[in-house]
């Protein structure tokens, strides 16, 4: 059993929002000893998927009907299902999005570095086509 604090530092969470889990029924079966909240291994893993869902870009109020079916049982199991498939779609899109931003910044580090290596620009007097091999992979994944 681990206390609030414990598990504050667990998860770099401030004890304030796991009081804001515990009061939004996120966190269920979560015992109290004399008041004080004792997280065992099954809110952790609640944890672990609550702080999932939320960088997905899961709402808060989606995450609580999310636990609530964990609650229902088996009927929910293709609704938690769906969830998950959803949120799973929507990180490849951000992760596609990345990647096309970290293209495009490493088509401008090659760029600036042969600008800062022959003090000019002339290289990319006739963009793409006269770029070198290199050069011409990274502004076709940049662009």
């Amino acid at each position: 059993m681990y206390t609030i604090g414990q598990v504050s530092q667990m998860f770099d969470l401030p004890v304030s929002t796991l009081r804001y889990y515990d009061k939004m029924g996120l966190l269920p079966g979560l015992a109290r000893t004399s008041g004080t909240r004792r997280f065992d291994e099954e809110q952790l893993e609640a944890l672990r998927v609550i702080e999932c869902l939320k960088r997905s870009g899961l709402e808060i109020r989606n995450i609580k009907k999310f636990m609530d079916w964990c609650q229902e049982g088996p009927s929910t199991y293709a609704d938690r299902l769906e969830l998950f498939r959803k949120q799973r779609r929507e990180v490849d899109e951000k992760i596609a999005e990345l990647e096309r931003t970290r293209a495009m910044l490493s088509w401008k580090c090659w760029y600036y570095g042969k600008a800062c290596e022959q003090g000019n620009e002339d290289f990319a007097a006739n963009l793409p086509e006269g770029l070198p091999e290199d050069g011409r992979r990274l502004w076709d994944a940049a662009h």
